[in-house]
C-alpha cells in the first residue's frame, strides 16, 4: 500500500509518501509561508522524486486539526479533492495526536500544545504504553491557566510538545515547577512519515463526503457574525 500523507494544519508543512516497508520520501518546512501556494507543488515534487504516479497512491492521510483555520482547510480540501478525483481511500488523524507521537519513549504524560490566542491553547493529554500513544484526555481548547492547574494535580512529569510551547514556557514552569517539565526543540514539529504510519495502520477509512476538519472552535469572523445575529 502506498500512502500520501499531508499536514498543513500549523506553520509546519509536511508531506510524506510511504508504504508498509519504507518511507519513500518526506518533505518538511517550518517557516511562515502560504500553504495554499506551496502545498500542491510540494506534493508534485515528492511524487516526481519517488517516481510514483497518482494512480499508484492507494490512500491519502491528512492531519485534520486543530490548528490554523486556513492551514487546516487547505490540507483537508486538497486531501479530499485528491481522494475524490483519484478514487482513493481517505483517512484523518488529529494534529495533536500526531504531534504526541514524538513522545513515544517518554515515561510520563505527553502534552502536545498549539497556541489558540487570548491565553487559550489547543491541547490534549497522552501517554505512551508499549510503544503506542494512548489518549488520556480528549483534545480541547482551554485557557492555559486552567489546563496547567489540572495538570498540576496529576503530580507526574509532563513532556510538552509544540513550537508554541516557547510562548508559554515561563507560565508552564512557574505553575508546574521546572523540574517536572520537559521540552525538546527537535521534537516540536510533527512528522509526516508518522502521519502516514498512523493512517496506514491505526485509523479507519472515512467517507469523503462526510469528512470534516477539527476546529474545536468557530473562526473569529463566524463568532462575530453570530453575535451580530443574536443582537438583531
Amino acid at each position: 500500500m502506498n500512502v500520501l500523507a499531508i499536514d498543513s494544519s500549523n506553520i509546519t508543512m509536511g508531506i510524506a509518501i510511504a508504504n508498509q516497508d519504507i518511507v519513500l520520501g518526506e518533505l518538511i518546512t517550518n517557516v511562515k509561508k502560504n500553504h495554499s501556494v506551496k502545498l500542491m507543488p510540494a506534493i508534485e515534487y515528492l511524487m516526481n522524486e519517488t517516481q510514483l504516479k497518482p494512480e499508484e497512491i492507494d490512500r491519502i492521510v491528512v492531519a485534520t486539526g486543530p490548528g490554523s483555520y486556513t492551514g487546516v482547510r487547505i490540507g483537508v480540501t486538497i486531501a479530499k479533492t485528491l481522494a475524490w478525483t483519484l478514487k482513493k481511500e481517505l483517512v484523518g488523524v488529529s494534529s495533536l495526536e500526531l504531534l504526541a507521537q514524538n513522545g513515544r519513549f517518554f515515561n510520563g504524560f505527553i502534552c502536545p500544545l498549539f497556541d489558540a490566542r487570548r491565553g487559550r491553547v489547543y491541547t490534549g493529554l497522552y501517554r505512551s504504553k508499549n510503544g503506542d500513544i494512548i489518549k488520556e484526555k480528549e483534545d480541547t481548547i482551554i485557557q492555559l491557566s486552567d489546563w496547567l492547574n489540572m495538570l498540576n494535580d496529576l503530580d507526574q512529569p509532563i513532556l510538552f510538545l509544540g513550537n508554541d510551547v516557547r510562548l508559554y514556557e515561563h507560565q508552564i514552569n512557574e505553575c508546574l515547577g521546572k523540574e517536572n517539565v520537559e521540552t525538546h526543540v527537535t521534537k516540536n514539529q510533527s512528522s509526516p512519515s508518522e502521519l502516514a504510519w498512523l493512517g496506514m495502520r491505526k485509523r479507519p477509512v472515512t467517507s469523503i463526503h462526510n469528512f470534516v476538519p477539527t476546529y474545536l472552535q468557530l473562526a473569529e469572523a463566524e463568532t462575530k457574525w453570530l453575535a451580530k445575529q443574536e443582537g438583531k
